[in-house]
């Protein structure tokens, strides 16, 4: 057998985005900056690594039932301890599912937070109902191929029916919607899209960049033994499997252009390089789901798929050629995006329905323009502008815009009411907001040539805290705090106590993140 040796070489590409375009020059562009010393305990789990958390995983487990006992669960509930995470100042936050008479409670998560010396400081639910039902064993309804569980998303938990329906969508992308009912009327109470994507548009962008390959028999092949062996694969136009690996003779990959098919491969698995790097010398996560293992990108996905998603069944990254099947949608910053909703279904878990669902995505736009600035790329400078390379509106306008959101047309400058009846790509529009005017405050400024004029709901001013900062806040929030079920005025509550944690009751910090949710109307 020959040996196998993991090689980086200098790749020529052309990069089509999703999102917003990035490509890294070789030489000192490929710096990464330090994590941000603010003086803070920022959140890096001391379980990061796989052994440590999985002996955690399994500890926590171990004590369930006591913990269980501890929260007053009913008699016939279980724990499932699924994440733990451990901070800098020594509490441990502990995500567990629930079971009822042995079958899932879905809407019943929810996080421990225990201190260093052992005592229980709080809990985070996504249901305070208490979880009983009349009978599990009752006459219900048939639907082919469901599982019983137990319903918690609603006012009062019922026993329900959890089934799956495959198709397409209307733009052509695979459709996995995930359905409950009532296992005893037949009626819905609960259904939402799995397969999660990201914006839309083709473009391509050239440069050079480094990537981790591996040699194989008398080449190589796109497997990055540095990221947990994350590999790219192709398509070749189907849509399903993986296709084939992508492989090469000299370790030089694609030409810049649509026109070789090595060029889609060459983005996507770096984009999923820089964004691993990023999870991991930003957040101090290992990896999408913390256990040192990679997903996986497929390219070439369709014919003429104008559009990428992320499938947690899979758990990987796929991308469409665009409509003339020479703009592949795999920049830098979709890659961020569509990795991102894995790490959300690994620790929160957002439903991909109403408020929980816009909070979804802004944590995939939240995370993609963060890790297009870690890049620090040249050639695409970091900004706050989703999507303002592919040119999706034929007039080089932006797909998205994190200071103002509604100069898309669509998405929701403020919280109100009915913004979780919204599609989730514009009612994320609030948190992006909120966001933007965390990190830099609002009113008009120019950030690395970019022009922003960012308002608030009250016409108050916010002083931002800087992004370091803000990713550091919404992170701790999305893994400690928020639940499937968070909404918007949760959101605030899980930021607020995060913000807490990280910087103090009485910090500059704390009343930032208060007075940008109120900027965007979350009160």
């Amino acid at each position: 057998m020959t040996p196998h040796m993991n090689t980086r070489r200098a790749a020529a590409l052309a990069a089509v985005a999703a999102m917003v375009v990035v490509g890294v020059q070789t030489g000192t562009a490929n710096a990464r900056p330090a994590a941000p010393d603010n003086g803070s305990s920022a959140s890096s789990p001391a379980f990061s690594a796989a052994a440590a958390r999985t002996t955690a995983i399994k500890s926590a487990q171990t004590d369930a039932s006591s913990t269980a006992a501890t929260l007053k669960l009913g008699g016939k509930e279980k724990l499932i301890a699924r994440d733990v995470i451990k901070d800098a100042k020594g509490t441990v936050h502990t995500r567990y599912e629930r079971t009822y008479a042995g079958l899932p409670v879905i809407g019943g998560d929810l996080v421990t937070h225990t201190a260093s010396n052992g005592k229980l400081k709080s809990v985070t639910r996504a249901t305070d109902a208490k979880i009983s039902v009349p009978s599990t064993t009752a006459k219900i309804k048939t639907v082919a191929g469901a599982r019983k569980v137990i319903w918690a998303g609603g006012s009062k938990p019922v026993l329900a029916l959890e089934s799956v329906k495959t198709g397409v969508q209307k733009d052509g992308t695979p459709s996995r919607k995930r359905i409950l009912t009532d296992a005893i009327t037949g009626k819905v109470l609960h259904s939402y899209e799995e397969i999660e994507t990201a914006g839309v548009g083709n473009s391509q962008y050239s440069g050079k960049v480094e990537l981790s390959t591996t040699e194989s028999g008398s080449g190589f092949d796109l497997t990055d033994g540095d990221r947990g062996g994350h590999k790219t694969y192709d398509l070749n136009q189907g849509e399903s499997g993986t296709g084939d690996l992508v492989t090469d003779d000299d370790n030089t990959w694609g030409d810049g252009t649509g026109n070789d098919r090595q060029t889609a491969a060459v983005d996507a698995h770096y984009g999923a390089a820089e964004t691993w790097d990023f999870y991991k010398d930003v957040l101090g996560r290992d990896g999408i789901a913390g256990d040192g293992k990679a997903a996986y990108s497929r390219v070439h996905y369709g014919d003429a798929y104008v559009n990428a998603f992320w499938d947690d069944s899979c758990f990987c990254m796929t991308y469409g050629d665009g409509a003339d099947n020479k703009s592949a949608l795999t920049g830098l910053d979709v890659a961020g995006h569509e990795m991102s909703h894995g790490l959300t279904s690994s620790t929160a878990n957002l439903d991909y329905v109403g408020e929980s669902g816009g909070l979804n995505e802004a944590t995939s736009d939240i995370f993609g323009t963060s890790v297009e600035f870690f890049a620090d790329n040249a050639t695409d400078v970091g900004d706050y502008l989703i999507g303002e390379k592919i040119d999706i509106n034929g007039d080089g306008t932006p797909l998205r815009y994190m200071d103002k959101p509604s100069k898309d047309g669509g998405s929701a400058d403020y919280w109100s009411s009915s913004v979780g009846n919204e599609d989730v790509h514009y009612s994320s529009g609030v948190a992006n907001h909120f966001f933007y005017l965390l990190a830099e405050g609002s009113g008009a400024k120019t950030i690395n040539g970019v022009d922003y004029d960012s308002p608030t709901s009250d016409g108050s001013t916010v002083t931002g805290i800087g992004r370091d900062k803000a990713i550091q806040v919404w992170y701790k929030a999305l893994s400690e705090y928020m639940t499937s079920s968070t909404d918007y005025a949760a959101a605030r509550t899980a930021t607020e106590k995060a913000a807490t944690d990280l910087y103090g009751a009485d910090s500059a910090e704390l009343k930032a993140v208060d007075a940008a949710w109120a900027g965007v109307n979350v009160k």
